[in-house]
């Protein structure tokens, strides 16, 4: 079946731990939605959409544009990435009825331009990604309220005469390494996760061997990762070394259309 966002340039999807709510973001009209999960999988229609109005776009936008919409750990808030507003937002779920209330706000700094969210195993940090100034960001979350707090930004480890957009930020089962995918640079970027999490140091970076990687994934034992390289249309797939951290190639990578995602099971 098929339903409607209610909004424009839906780029990303998640499901609810429950498996009972859809969560979707609209990148050009800058929305959240849920949509329910019935036993069959179906979606039935949607149950609320929220625009971001509130604040207003940062430096160079002219808009909000939603990039991710996601459950935080415990189940118990929802966070909204906006690009074009600076802010990561956080809602509460009515799980009977599917609708949403804004608890709080988290703004970066101007022109940021924050698109990927990803928490520690031990919940109570997280570690944003900013397109717009290629920066890598610390946070920290409280479960309890959904009140997130964004540290200082950091490098991505991009280096050159290159403009580069980092898209996504993974971390390790155990939550002692991450990876980020820096498109432009052309690389994925290692970090050491200190501190139980409060801290990350750059370890450096690998080419990714190809064009653009919008998208990393690793697979469910974490002994592979796998990166979609968007405009050279290949997903690249490296070992994981799990004591150290390195990533090696597993071989040439393979040719996907237009690769914007990669989805082990």
């Amino acid at each position: 079946g098929t339903r409607s966002t209610g909004g424009a340039g839906p780029c990303h999807l998640s499901v609810h731990p429950s498996g009972r709510w859809l969560l979707s973001a609209n990148y050009t009209s800058g929305s959240v939605a849920v949509h329910p999960i019935d036993g069959s999988g179906a979606l039935g229609e949607r149950t609320d959409l929220v625009t971001h109005t509130s604040p207003k776009p940062g430096p160079g936008q002219e808009g909000p544009h939603a990039h991710q919409f996601r459950t935080g750990p415990g189940g118990r808030h929802l966070l909204a990435v906006d690009l074009g507003t600076d802010t990561v937002y956080t809602y509460r779920l009515d799980s009977a009825k599917g609708t949403l209330t804004e608890v709080s706000q988290a703004h970066t700094r101007p022109g940021a331009g924050p698109r990927h969210l990803t928490f520690h195993p031990g919940g109570r940090h997280a570690y944003l990604a900013n397109e717009v100034d290629d920066t890598v960001v610390v946070c920290t979350y409280d479960p309890a309220t959904g009140r997130l707090a964004i540290g200082e930004p950091q490098s991505t480890g991009a280096t050159g005469d290159v403009t580069n957009y980092p898209a996504q930020l993974l971390v390790t089962a155990d939550g002692r390494y991450a990876f980020l995918a820096n498109r432009g640079h052309n690389s994925l970027a290692r970090y050491a996760v200190e501190a139980d999490g409060a801290r990350l140091r750059l370890l450096g970076t690998v080419p990714v061997g190809g064009d653009f990687p919008r998208q990393i994934a690793l697979s469910p034992d974490g002994r592979l990762l796998f990166a979609a390289n968007q405009r050279s249309g290949t997903v690249t797939v490296f070992h994981v070394d799990a004591d150290r951290s390195e990533l090696r190639s597993a071989g040439e990578p393979f040719a996907s259309p237009v690769a914007v995602c990669a989805l082990p099971l």
